[in-house]
């Protein structure tokens, strides 16, 4: 059995979720052995090619650095070799194959963003959020061949406040995680905790995330559309389309606030209108309030600049 900072350790993951909690394993002086990640990949309106948040961590803290598109024969192998007693999964991207699972004597842990069995899969901290929970939190689990449906060895709770976006809740349940991590890790390499199975009750699935998502329906609720805006705060954000001119521009909103009354004034679904000392648009209830908003090809801009350079758009009706 290993000491805890002797345990040869090899670290998956991908986003800066994942990096916080490279960081914190760096930070304790544990033995990164080896840090596996996505492969490069072209990104944004220039394609140019981006590198993960966990990848430029773990060079310039010169930890090896492996990015296989799959995990064939050779890239097992080759993991092998690093001789692993442990691998920790954060966001990877990636399912591993049982021949992975296998590897390790302490297995595999996951650090999963959700508090199991709800949310289970991807992009957990954004379907909380789509969903309007009020409650959310991190799981530390052993992995098995399933999508994350392995034992649990700790969680811990985090409130969702009426104002979190995906982007603010991240760094939150990231700090949630690595402190719950570290005390796992603790305990499982020195045989003082075993892993309990998930309830069979409240399981729930991620949807996948797709640019497209972020399509407003003015059909829907003010607060469903709210919830929709911070869940994809600050990717891949929402938008509608307005009519102009006889060009459909695509227009993004990148802050919104919401009214749950709708006003007295009966208007179209989806028209902007003038509301006090700021502009709304029109739900199936309750009104949607604009802060900032970007016309396609333009610079983001407070609403009243926009309004004040596109005085038209009062009036508009937003498909």
């Amino acid at each position: 059995m290993p000491e805890t900072s002797d345990a040869r350790v090899v670290f998956m993951g991908t986003p800066s979720f994942a990096e916080s909690i490279l960081a914190s394993l760096v930070d304790n002086h544990y033995n990164i052995v080896a840090v596996y990640t996505q492969p490069d990949r072209p990104s944004g309106r220039n394609q140019e090619v981006v590198q993960s948040p966990v990848k430029i961590f773990a060079e310039a803290h010169t930890v090896p650095v492996v990015q296989p598109d799959r995990f064939d024969r050779e890239t097992i192998e080759q993991l092998r070799e690093f001789k692993p007693d442990i691998i920790i999964v954060a966001a990877y991207g990636k399912i591993l194959p049982q021949d992975v699972l296998n590897i390790p004597p302490f297995e595999c842990i996951n650090v999963h963003a959700s508090l199991l069995p709800r949310w289970r899969g991807a992009s957990p901290i954004q379907n909380a959020l789509l969903a309007g929970d009020t409650e959310t939190g991190v799981t530390i689990m052993k992995m098995d061949a399933g999508m994350d449906t392995g034992p649990i060895f700790q969680q811990k709770s985090l409130p969702i406040s009426s104002s979190d976006t995906a982007e603010t809740l991240l760094p939150k349940l990231a700090e949630a995680g690595a402190s719950i991590l570290l005390s796992t890790l603790e305990q499982w390499l020195d045989k003082k905790i075993d892993p309990k199975p998930q309830p069979s009750e409240g399981v729930t699935l991620c949807q996948l995330i797709e640019r497209e998502d972020g399509k407003i329906f003015w059909s829907d609720e003010a607060e469903s559309i709210y919830n929709r805006y911070r869940a994809l705060s600050p990717w891949p954000g929402i938008f509608s389309f307005w009519r102009k001119d006889g060009s459909l521009l695509r227009i993004k909103f990148h802050r919104i606030s919401l009214q749950k009354q709708s006003p007295e004034t009966p208007h179209e679904l989806g028209q902007v209108f003038e509301i006090g000392e700021t502009i709304g648009i029109e739900t199936a209830r309750g009104t949607i309030l604009l802060d900032e908003v970007q016309l396609e090809g333009k610079s983001s801009v407070p609403i009243k600049d926009f309004v004040r350079g596109y005085p038209d758009f009062i009036g508009a009706i937003l498909e």
